[in-house]
């Protein structure tokens, strides 16, 4: 999640746990904690497909912010033992490991068991959802108001919790609802992320990879019984092939759990994760070979410059959501009063 987000929700529970003892400053003391393990976009690991992948590696990880939450706590009650040691903890641990475990409700991959295991990602929230963190910020606001009573921080952080298990609900009624349709297309089986669009729960993106297509449709909970309008966006198998002979490219298959697309950008081999951002408008495509002597020659990897998403991507996404343009053309970004008007 963004930055503000994770300030907010370790500022809520920091005063929630240590509100009467501390005061005030276990906002900024939670706000500080929750924010840490997001240091670790200073670190340069080499090239872009190591920066982008070892990101929420080990500094997310449980198996590390555990003991480093205790010692924390303990170097904290040696200087301030207006606490126990158990209570210090309990402020250190969770607003540390719940950064991580916020973070693994997005799309992006968490890396909750660093150095064991696939990286987690639940794809239930986008990274910045108003709705989960608005209730935080105004629990914050009042506990500034009146510190006496942390009762504010408990109902936010109830809210905000809830807003998280409502959006893993409504992943499952779309994935669903889409489900018979992919049934139709002989693609119930290939590997399907359901996520929501940009800054709501209402309106959600299906990317399935199926063979040499990928299928793309949008969906919303308030579409009611209007048809699914699915896109087919051709797939380069050759070029998967050649990545994945190559170390980074393995690498950040891996990462992505394959939801690549391989395109040749001015000679070198690029691959594009088509989880993050909407096509035509995906952030990250890294370039990692060069074709050379008729081969492809591993590069250090770099990323490519993408075009900047048009400023009225919002007004669009709310048209589609409102159901003023019941469908949105993901080839072009554009919403139209019926599919017929994509093609």
């Amino acid at each position: 999640m963004d930055s503000v987000t994770q300030a907010a929700l370790g500022a809520a529970l920091g005063g929630a746990i240590a509100g009467r003892v501390l005061g005030r400053k276990a906002l900024l003391g939670g706000a500080l904690l929750g924010t840490l393990p997001d240091l670790d976009v200073l670190i340069d690991y080499g090239s872009a497909v190591a920066d982008f992948t070892l990101h929420r590696g080990f500094s997310h990880s449980l198996l590390v912010l555990l003991p480093f939450s205790a010692l924390l706590a303990w170097a904290l009650q040696r200087w301030r033992p207006v606490m126990s040691f158990r209570h210090w903890w309990l402020f250190c641990g969770a607003t540390l490991m719940t950064h991580p475990m916020l973070d693994a409700f997005t799309t992006y991959g968490t890396q909750l068991w660093w150095p064991l295991g696939d990286p987690v990602a639940l794809n239930s929230v986008f990274i910045i959802d108003p709705l989960y963190t608005l209730p935080l910020l105004a629990a914050i606001a009042l506990f500034l108001w009146r510190p006496a009573r942390p009762r504010a921080l408990v109902t936010g952080l109830v809210l905000s919790t809830g807003y998280l298990g409502w959006s893993l609900m409504a992943q499952q009624l779309v994935n669903e609802r889409v489900t018979p349709t992919l049934a139709e297309l002989g693609a119930e089986d290939a590997p399907r992320l359901v996520q929501p669009m940009p800054l709501t729960t209402l309106l959600w993106r299906v990317t399935v990879m199926d063979g040499d297509r990928r299928l793309e449709l949008v969906t919303g909970l308030l579409d009611g019984d209007a048809p699914l309008h699915v896109e087919t966006f051709p797939t380069r198998p050759e070029l998967a092939a050649a990545a994945q002979r190559l170390p980074e490219g393995q690498r950040l298959a891996w990462f992505t759990r394959n939801f690549l697309d391989y395109t040749i950008i001015e000679g070198q081999l690029a691959a594009t994760d088509v989880r993050l951002g909407v096509p035509g408008a995906h952030p990250f495509t890294f370039v990692l070979a060069k074709h050379q002597d008729g081969q492809w020659q591993p590069a250090i990897s770099s990323r490519h410059e993408t075009p900047t998403p048009d400023r009225r991507l919002l007004g669009t996404l709310w048209q589609r959501l409102t159901g003023e343009q019941p469908v949105l053309c993901l080839a072009t970004l554009q919403a139209q009063p019926d599919a017929e008007s994509c093609s």
